[in-house]
C-alpha cells in the first residue's frame, strides 16, 4: 500500500512542542496475537511521523517480539499486576516513562490502570478510546471503539489522525528474525541437522473451544512422521501436557517452555505452522512462515492475522451456533473443532509445501 498517497496519514495538528521529535509511546495489550497487530501501529506511525521514535511498553512474556520488531526504538518491560492497580508499580513506571519524555502516547486497552502510569508520567498527549469514562487521564480522547468489527481496526485507529476514515488495509505485522540468530538457537537446541521440511504444531489457545483436540493432533503427528517430515510442537508452560500426549512414542520434538523466544526462533526455522487460533498463529504469520489455522468457535475474519494464511480449516458441518466467541463450548459438543480431521489438515500441509516449493 503507498502510503505517502493517503491524506488520512497527513500530520495531525498537535503543537510543535508535542510533536517535534518527541518520542511516542504504546501502550498495547498483552495478549501475544493482539501484541503482534501492534506493529501495525508501529508502522503507521513510523510513516505519519519518520522523525519521532517509536516506543512500545512490554510485559516479561512479550518482550522477545519487540526485539523482532522493525521500527521500535526499544520496549519498556512493566509487569504490571492485571487485577489491581498497584498504585506502587504504576508511579515506578511513570518515573521511567518521565525519563523518556515522550511526546504522545496511544493506549490500546480501555481500562483505567492502562492509563495511569502516562497520565502520572505527565505525557502531554495520552490518547485513547473513553472507556471506563477515562476523561481526565486521557486528553485526546476517541469515539466509535464498538463501531469497529475487529480489535485491529480498534488498535490502529488510535495511530490516525482524529476523526479519520479506517484506512482499507492496514499494513500487516512484521517480524523479522536474523538468520544468525535462528541457526545458533538450532545449534543450541541439537536442531541444526535436520535435513526435513519441519512442521510447527501450536496446540494451545485461550479456552478449550478454540483448541483442536490433542488426540487429532497426536494423530496428525504419526502421519506427517509417516511422511518423512519433521514435526515440533510449540508452546508454553501451560502446554507442556498437551506436547507429551502429541508427542509420545515418536519422535517429535516437544519444544514448549516458559521464554516466548523459543517459540519464535522455532518458527522461523519451520517450513510450516499448523496453529488453533492463537498468539503462536499471529506470530508465524507475522514471520512469514506458511501458516495454517484451525478455527471452530472464533471467526477467521475477526480474528485472522492480517498477513494472510496458506489455509484457514473449519469443519464443513453447518453449524448454527458458530461463531461464537466463547472460550468454551455452550452446548457441550465443540462439533466445530472436533470434526476436523487430520487428514483435511495434512492435506492442506501438503498443498501448502508444494505451493512454497513451487514459488522457490
Amino acid at each position: 500500500m503507498n502510503y505517502s498517497s493517503s491524506r488520512q496519514l497527513a500530520e495531525p495538528p498537535l503543537s510543535a512542542d508535542r510533536s517535534a521529535g518527541s518520542p511516542i509511546l504504546i501502550v498495547p495489550y498483552m495478549w501475544i496475537g493482539d501484541f503482534v497487530r501492534c506493529h501495525s501501529v508501529v508502522q503507521i506511525l513510523r510513516m505519519r511521523f519518520p522523525e519521532r521514535p517509536v516506543d512500545i511498553l512490554v510485559s516479561t512474556l512479550c518482550a522477545p517480539l519487540a526485539d523482532y520488531m522493525p521500527g521500535l526504538r526499544k520496549s519498556i518491560v512493566a509487569d504490571l499486576p492485571r487485577g489491581r492497580l498497584a498504585l506502587a508499580q504504576q508511579t515506578s513506571l511513570a518515573r521511567r516513562l518521565r525519563r523518556e519524555g515522550y511526546g504522545t502516547a496511544l493506549i490500546m486497552p480501555r481500562t483505567w490502570k492502562a492509563t495511569l502510569a502516562p497520565f502520572f508520567a505527565g505525557i502531554p498527549e495520552r490518547t485513547g478510546f473513553v472507556g471506563e469514562a477515562r476523561f481526565i487521564l486521557l486528553n485526546d480522547l476517541r469515539l466509535g471503539e464498538r463501531k469497529l468489527p475487529r480489535m485491529v481496526d480498534r488498535c490502529a485507529a488510535l495511530a490516525l489522525p482524529p476523526g479519520a476514515k479506517p484506512l482499507a488495509a492496514w499494513p500487516p505485522p512484521q517480524l523479522r528474525v536474523p538468520a544468525a540468530d535462528a541457526a545458533s538457537w538450532r545449534n543450541r537446541r541439537g536442531l541444526a541437522g535436520v535435513d526435513h521440511p519441519i512442521v510447527a504444531l501450536a496446540p494451545g489457545a485461550v479456552g478449550p473451544s478454540k483448541r483442536w483436540p490433542s488426540a487429532a493432533y497426536a494423530a496428525l503427528t504419526r502421519r506427517l512422521l509417516a511422511e518423512g517430515l519433521a514435526v515440533w510442537v510449540l508452546g508454553g508452560p501451560d502446554e507442556k501436557s498437551l506436547a507429551a500426549e502429541i508427542v509420545a512414542d515418536t519422535a517429535a520434538r516437544d519444544l514448549t517452555g516458559p521464554d516466548l523466544r523459543d517459540a519464535v526462533l522455532a518458527l522461523a526455522s519451520a517450513s510450516v505452522a499448523i496453529s488453533n487460533d492463537s498468539g503462536l498463529l499471529h506470530v508465524a504469520a507475522a514471520l512469514g512462515i506458511p501458516s495454517i489455522g484451525l478455527f471452530g468457535s472464533t471467526s477467521p475474519w475477526h480474528w485472522a492475522p492480517l498477513n494472510g494464511l496458506a489455509a484457514t480449516v473449519q469443519s464443513k458441518g453447518e453449524l448454527a451456533c458458530r461463531p461464537c466467541h466463547k472460550p468454551v463450548c455452550r452446548l457441550g459438543h465443540h462439533r466445530c473443532l472436533r470434526e476436523i480431521t487430520p487428514e483435511e489438515v495434512v492435506a492442506a500441509i501438503r498443498r501448502t509445501l508444494t505451493a512454497t516449493a513451487s514459488a522457490n
